[in-house]
């Protein structure tokens, strides 16, 4: 006797059910949170030959977020913020993050200065996922990172501060808003020493400078200049998900 069509659809429902529910117990989450009072355009750059997520770049309303799922192959690369961003002459442009004019980067970096969430996401027995959160390249946006549902030692890291506030002057970007941004002392004033560059590119010589402790004494966990402590970057087992968080 051939199965009802209730049967069937009963059938139908259990078998969607149950690779939902296996796609949402197995299944890692990245997630961008906007809680700036300003709209973002959030760019993903993954190191080389790394997967491309959700085409490098997007717009992300003021108060909103955006979920997605994480790659399930080991993965490294940055997420950061593209503020003050707008159209003219058909051109994409942004005042601060900016990857070439483009709304979607598509694997391309963003401009400095910006503020960068690291990752490296390894997926193993334990899927232990690395992360931290650096002022190296300036800052433009507060950012933490925050991991749900881990194991281990899984800290919330990252600069809560508006450092536009307070940035030494000669380290500020200025635009018709503003403050838009806060350089490193690399970028500002290009010398080997600040950049860590050529002789100064080991730990025992690329030492912290007065304009890295501004960044580091309104935010002790990011990382401030190149050779700053490794133990900055956290590891987090199995988490279920990772929220870049954008001010607070």
């Amino acid at each position: 006797m051939a199965p009802s069509h209730s049967a069937t659809l009963l059938s139908a429902t259990l078998l969607i059910l149950c690779s939902l529910s296996h796609a949402t117990s197995t299944g890692h989450i990245l997630t961008v949170v906007n809680n700036c009072p300003f709209p973002i355009w959030p760019g993903i750059q993954p190191n080389s030959g790394g997967q491309v997520l959700e085409r490098g770049g997007f717009f992300l309303p003021s108060l909103s977020h955006r979920s997605f799922p994480a790659p399930t192959q080991s993965w490294s690369g940055r997420i950061w913020a593209r503020t003050h961003c707008s159209h003219s002459n058909n051109r994409f442009s942004c005042l601060t993050g900016d990857c070439g004019g483009k709304l979607e980067c598509n694997g391309a970096g963003g401009a400095t200065p910006a503020t960068l969430a690291q990752f490296v996401l390894h997926h193993g027995p334990n899927d232990l996922w690395s992360y931290g959160v650096s002022l190296v390249d300036g800052f433009n946006v507060p950012m933490t990172v925050t991991p749900h549902e881990g194991k281990g030692v899984c800290p919330v890291v990252g600069c809560k501060a508006d450092l536009l506030a307070t940035c030494p002057g000669k380290l500020q970007v200025r635009s018709h808003p503003g403050v838009v941004a806060c350089k490193s002392a690399c970028e500002a004033f290009g010398t080997d020493e600040l950049c860590c560059r050529n002789k100064y590119n080991s730990p025992q010589t690329c030492r912290p400078s007065s304009f890295s402790q501004f960044f580091k004494h309104s935010c002790p966990a990011t990382f401030t200049y190149a050779h700053d402590s490794p133990t900055l970057m956290h590891q987090c087992s199995s988490p279920r998900e990772l929220k870049v968080i954008f001010c607070h």
